[in-house]
């Protein structure tokens, strides 16, 4: 049993030596894109489809209508989408996974009345991430819808969804550093 462990500190020693031995450790892993240290998805990467692809808004409507169907009575339904824009791409930088940000508004209505009442606008944040679909093979989206975001996963008013330059210029226009560097809001 004695030998049993000093030959396991004797290895345990050998192995921390040749690990000493071959220089310095890299500081951090970051500083190689997402897509080069996650080699075998890398191909995914450069899929990530825009802001008003008919994929993108076409999944976005069927995940609000089965929500609101099985959570909330399916009182509310996206006829369509307007004002499609993108706030920001690879916005957190190249240590994470490739996000298109996008903002647009959709027009909502309650599918049981007949005849349909008057469409009314809601902005909805989303953003379309590379190898966040099934198992990793395509992309994803995450959307929030402004106003009907009842469990507040995303509040307040769906700023989780956002880049996080933008939710940090939004903490810096009290103290008003933005402005000295000509950074202001895209919209």
């Amino acid at each position: 049993m004695v030998r049993a462990i000093i030959g396991f500190l004797a290895l345990l020693g050998a192995v921390s030596v040749a690990r000493a031995g071959s220089g310095p450790f890299e500081d951090s892993i970051y500083g190689t894109p997402a897509e080069a240290r996650w080699a075998p998805f890398h191909a995914n990467y450069a899929n990530v489809p825009v802001c008003d692809d008919h994929a993108v808004l076409s999944a976005i409507t069927e995940q609000f209508d089965e929500t609101e169907s099985l959570y909330w009575g399916g009182v509310h339904a996206i006829d369509a989408f307007e004002r499609i824009r993108e706030i920001g791409f690879r916005s957190d930088g190249i240590d994470y996974i490739p996000r298109r940000y996008c903002v647009a508004r959709a027009l909502i209505y309650n599918p049981r009345v007949t005849p349909p009442e008057q469409r009314r606008a809601r902005t909805i944040v989303y953003n379309v991430g590379a190898a966040e679909g099934f198992l990793g093979l395509s992309w994803g989206a995450e959307w929030c819808v402004v106003g009907l975001d009842r469990e507040l996963a995303y509040a307040p008013a769906c700023y989780v969804l956002r880049p996080i330059i933008e939710r940090r210029i939004g903490v810096l226009k009290e103290v008003n550093w933005f402005g000295e560097y000509g950074l202001k809001a895209r919209y």
